[in-house]
């Protein structure tokens, strides 16, 4: 029996896939595309997830093939430059195709030894007390322990389980193009920079090798979305706005996005899970897609490779659902929020002014940004130190950096004291012993994920905290 089938080799997919392979767990992928998306989807990773592709050791080769970007206009294209001192190691947004992060990822989950195949379609599911039965459209049958599925605002998985979808459809539309234009790249960015300026819906950027995204607002919002625009449809909208259409030719990719706004009413039922997309959609302002997806991977792949290896506690799982969900609700109502704000009408032209102002204030400007890069998240793990539930930025050691350590995947125990063990734990948790004059507390627990789940220096409050994240002791 497969251990845990991935139902979508997207980012989320595969980042889900090799936190899995770090504890052995035998990962299926089953992706319905037979060959990868070139549709650029995302366009970059911000802060969080440039955290995450640090702490496992992947970070150098995402830099090799992006560009850095200072922060900065990210909350309903606002602009302002970011406050000093931001919580973390990389203050910078990581510019990266989708379609490249999902290659780089891909690589990293076959070097593990996770299982891809292509052109497989999920078609039926039925689990029971011991596991899930997958039904693929050439009618193979598989079995597997989980399932998760990772398959897009569409998902064939939420909808076989009929988890609730419930939120807002679509009320404003957005055409998309990848294309190449006929003006210097210098006369296309002046006419964008002047048309955003009024219409915050409209832009262009380049992709490389002379194409560009160009979006557009849409005349209305289609009956059926699965309906491509047309180049002409688009050409028209850009003229609406621009005055000119910029000759745009040779469409790579035509596509149409809104603004409806979903949640799943659960991620987890019984022995299937949902992660990405197929959990919630919503806006893609902020560009928080992605990256939501990604962090949603990274927090239940050792969540989910603890139960299958036996030794998560209870409840552990369940944890999942927990600490994301509210993240996702968080990430629907600040793009709700920020479709308001681009707003042509006087009322929402009127908050836009007064938050503008506010943004001034470093305090509400750090706000906003640390929502978006998903660097301000506390997950609730009750009262206690401050550093508590929140991830722990990397931080220089004595021997080396914090997030050096963390490549494995495993819980980590960093001591300064010196005095402390994990005895009972150590085939989960390496224990650290080692001095930063960033960190003023004694010693820090860390999740697989990073989130802190304990600071002190008692070793029984140690040991109270030790089997509720990495399961019973071995003697």
């Amino acid at each position: 029996m497969i251990d845990v089938i991935v139902a979508g080799g997207g980012p989320t997919g595969m980042m889900l896939a090799s936190e899995l392979r770090l504890h052995g767990v035998h990962a299926l992928v089953l992706e319905k595309d037979a060959e990868p998306t070139r549709r650029a989807g995302g366009l970059g990773l911000h802060m969080r997830s440039i955290e995450v592709m640090d702490q496992r050791g992947l970070l150098e080769q995402f830099l090799a093939l992006g560009k850095q970007y200072p922060v900065g206009r990210f909350f309903a294209g606002i602009t302002k430059p970011a406050p000093d001192r931001l919580d973390t190691a990389h203050p910078y947004i990581l510019g990266i195709p989708q379609p490249t992060v999902e290659r780089l990822l891909t690589e990293h989950a076959t070097e593990l030894g996770a299982e891809i195949r292509r052109g497989c379609e999920l078609v039926g599911l039925s689990q029971d007390e011991h596991g899930v039965t997958v039904e693929l459209a050439d009618g193979t049958q598989l079995r597997s322990r989980y399932l998760v599925g990772c398959d897009g605002g569409r998902s064939t998985v939420r909808r076989l389980l009929g988890v609730g979808f419930p939120g807002e459809p679509a009320t404003h539309e957005w055409l998309l193009g990848e294309v190449e234009v006929a003006v210097p790249p210098e006369t296309l960015m002046a006419v964008v920079t002047e048309v955003h300026k009024t219409h915050k819906g409209f832009g262009a950027g380049p992709l490389g090798d002379g194409v560009y995204r160009v979006v557009a607002p849409a005349a209305g919002v289609a009956e059926d979305r699965t309906v491509l625009p047309t180049l002409d449809e688009l050409k028209q909208q850009v003229r609406k706005l621009a005055g000119t259409d910029f000759g745009l030719h040779s469409p790579r990719l035509l596509s149409r996005f809104g603004d409806a706004t979903r949640l799943a009413e659960r991620y987890r039922t019984g022995r299937v899970l949902l992660a990405g997309d197929a959990a919630h959609i919503h806006p893609p302002l902020g560009g928080q897609g992605l990256n939501l997806g990604i962090q949603d991977a990274f927090n239940l792949g050792w969540k989910l490779a603890a139960e299958v290896g036996g030794w998560a506690p209870e409840e552990l799982l369940d944890s999942y659902h927990t600490e994301r969900h509210p993240v996702a609700a968080d990430v629907l109502d600040n793009t709700r929020a920020q479709v308001e704000l681009g707003s042509l009408e006087p009322g929402p032209q009127a908050v836009r002014r007064l938050l503008s102002q506010l943004v001034d204030f470093e305090d509400v400007n750090r706000y906003l940004i640390e929502k978006i890069t998903a660097i301000g998240i506390r997950y609730d793990f009750g009262e206690g130190h401050s550093l508590l539930g929140r991830r722990m930025r990397d931080v220089e050691l004595k021997r080396g950096r914090l997030y050096e350590l963390m490549h494995g995947g495993r819980g980590l125990l960093l001591d300064q004291t010196g005095s402390l063990s994990v005895a009972g734990w150590a085939d989960r948790v390496d224990h650290v012993v080692d001095i930063s004059e960033e960190l003023d507390v004694p010693a820090a627990l860390l999740r697989p994920d990073g989130h802190v789940a304990w600071v002190g220096d008692d070793q029984r409050e140690l040991h109270s905290q030790l089997p509720r994240w990495f399961g019973a002791a071995v003697s």
